[in-house]
């Protein structure tokens, strides 16, 4: 479903919610494309694609993360492998497990589930991972072909942030997109994906000066800055479409605990055109991307091309 920012601002200004984006239904379709290609590339290459998972230690988070990755790795028909480390482990014994997978050939992706214990340099670990094999889109290769427009593998959050944005908006060329959030792992990249598809792009962070002026003029808006509920309704432009990346947990009123989002979704869902809900936005689709990311991998691994329908719009413009 496309809309035009006026369209949007139309639908705004006459007292409608904005549409929810359901991160969830769409992770769903991805990952059903996933699946229902993956025996096509088990027919041609006689082996299944294969992702390696390295946990080290025993972060209770990152704990739960492999295991949903594993789940859904196996259930999209992929070979899913993973290794734990204790969490003393040196340095030199995850380069040397990295290098291992990055010479077996039934492991097409490698995962190294972040933070890595603070004794560990995670720039070191990184960039010992085959940047083909770097389905993270971590390493410096796979960040500078991004910057440059070529081929390489884009980190899966704002690889999933774009997919959302294209199902509802369809083309994106010429708007206005404000990234607030400048990390390595979603800001930045976001901020260039949004560039190749020809918006006009402003990165903001927590310390910019005159933030809500810069939001409200966006007609696309993502954020990233893990701060609960930072951004205002009154910080959106009517009618703009608001990708929330952040996940926070904080007090809630039975004395628990609840999940929002950086942006206030209540206030938000009275302005914006389109809105991503926390939870059920963004965060189905990194594990979709990933697995997408995997068998992309797996077939230029196989010198396959890549199935139909694994890829966003391409949409690159470059003057």
């Amino acid at each position: 479903m496309n809309h035009s920012s006026n369209e949007l601002a139309t639908q705004s200004a006459l007292g409608n919610l904005a549409l929810r984006i359901d991160g969830a239904a769409r992770a769903a379709s991805l990952r059903d494309t996933v699946a229902a290609a993956v025996p096509a590339f088990v027919a041609a290459a006689e082996r299944p694609p294969g992702l390696a998972v390295v946990l080290v230690g025993e972060d209770p988070a990152s704990e739960v993360y492999v295991r949903s990755k594993g789940k859904a790795t196996r259930e999209s028909g992929m070979l899913s492998v993973e290794h734990r480390l204790a969490g003393d482990a040196s340095r030199q014994d995850v380069l040397t497990l990295v290098r291992r997978l990055n010479a077996d050939p039934a492991i097409d992706g490698i995962l190294v589930q972040l933070p890595l214990p603070a004794h560990i340099d995670e720039a070191a670990i990184i960039a010992a991972i085959d940047p083909d094999k770097d389905v993270d889109g971590f390493h410096v290769v796979n960040v500078g072909r991004l910057a440059l427009g070529q081929d390489g593998f884009v980190p899966c959050t704002p690889l999933g942030c774009l997919i959302l944005l294209q199902q509802a908006l369809g083309d994106l060329a010429g708007r206005d997109a404000v990234v607030v959030g400048r990390s390595n792992i979603v800001g930045k990249p976001m901020a260039q994906l949004l560039l190749q598809q020809g918006c006009t792009v402003t990165v903001a962070h927590s310390r910019t000066r005159a933030l809500a002026e810069m939001t409200r003029r966006a007609d696309i808006l993502v954020v990233a800055v893990g701060r609960p509920e930072m951004i205002r309704g009154d910080w959106i432009k009517p009618g703009a479409a608001v990708i929330d990346v952040g996940i926070n947990r904080v007090p809630a009123a039975d004395g628990r605990t609840r999940l929002v989002g950086d942006v206030a979704f209540e206030e938000a869902r009275e302005v914006a055109g389109f809105l991503t809900p926390v939870p059920g936005g963004v965060g189905p689709m990194t594990i979709a991307c990933l697995l997408r990311n995997t068998l992309v991998a797996a077939c230029r691994r196989a010198s396959l091309p890549p199935p139909p329908g694994l890829a966003p719009g391409s949409g690159k413009h470059q003057r």
